[in-house]
């Protein structure tokens, strides 16, 4: 999975081909780099419809000041979210997880683009989830085929079960984070299948997220969880994973349907600002688990 893209500019994106070509070569390879070409905030937006409708983030503590169609993902040493993961503390780290889960509308996708780097480490990793079923044992993909995830909104990642391996503690929450944990209880848990089928292609993509998971639907307890810890060390495998290390004037697309993504964070005296798009969709397979019909 994954193709690069160099040396695109805005002017290029007026030809409707290129946008067409742009957009099939997503569907196909999952992951876009983009670099050599511009890379402004207008340049972030206008690449980004090429791809469908830009909508805001349902936390509005996320939002960029004075770009709406624009999120921004920070840390700063004086306030960030910031973790100990076996031993090593990681300013902004996020386990592998699909953005918007936690909804039952998950957004197609998004372009990330870099605004301050730090001086090492943060980069951000990508899994493609079509790969990871075509390499799933046949008897994990008979037990699974059918089977829904439930998901909700917690910010300290230290919390949830399936998001880390054990050695993961919370040192400080991010103010942004603490506002939206104060809330947390107004969301509604959600539900999503663990596999579905690419609609543009009829390849099958294995559609669970170790983040913001609570448990399989229909196997609670003990069982459930092994069954999901069984899929998701599967779906993880860091040898399968790409790690982008960041440069300036570089944009990643990610088809947010079929890509895992993660952040390796940063040292927590180091600073590093993002911004990124969120690409509206639906692919009309989630539901709230209370039950109520979609409006």
């Amino acid at each position: 999975f994954g193709a690069l893209v160099s040396g695109l500019t805005c002017a290029q994106l007026r030809d409707e081909a290129v946008r067409r070509a742009l957009f099939d070569l997503w569907i196909d390879r999952g992951v876009i780099l983009f670099r050599g070409g511009e890379a402004t905030s207008e340049m972030h937006v206008e690449l980004s419809r090429c791809f469908g409708e830009i909508e805001p983030h349902p936390f509005p503590e996320s939002s960029e000041p004075g770009f709406p169609d624009l999120v921004k993902i920070k840390y700063y040493p004086d306030d960030g979210t910031y973790y100990d993961v076996g031993g090593e503390e990681r300013g902004g780290w996020l386990p592998w997880h699909s953005d918007l889960i936690y909804t039952d509308r998950i957004n197609r996708g998004g372009i990330l683009r870099p605004v301050q780097l730090p001086q090492s480490l943060g980069m951000t990793g990508f899994i493609d989830q079509i790969g990871a079923w075509e390499r799933l044992p046949a008897a994990l993909k008979q037990q699974i085929e059918g089977l829904h995830i439930v998901y909700s909104v917690d910010m300290d990642f230290s919390r949830q079960l399936f998001a880390h391996d054990g050695n993961l503690r919370c040192i400080r929450m991010a103010k942004s984070g603490l506002a939206i944990a104060r809330r947390m209880w107004t969301y509604p848990r959600v539900v999503h299948p663990m596999v579905f089928t690419q609609a543009e292609t009829g390849r099958k993509v294995l559609n669970v997220s170790p983040g913001f998971a609570e448990g399989i639907l229909e196997l609670g307890g003990p069982d459930g969880d092994a069954l999901l810890r069984e899929v998701i060390a599967h779906c993880t495998d860091p040898a399968t994973a790409w790690f982008h290390d960041w440069r300036d004037g570089d944009m990643v697309l990610w088809d947010n349907w079929r890509v895992l993504h993660c952040a390796t964070g940063v040292p927590p005296d180091q600073t590093r600002v993002m911004q990124r798009t969120t690409i509206r969709g639906d692919y009309a397979l989630g539901r709230k688990l209370d039950g109520a019909a979609r409006p």
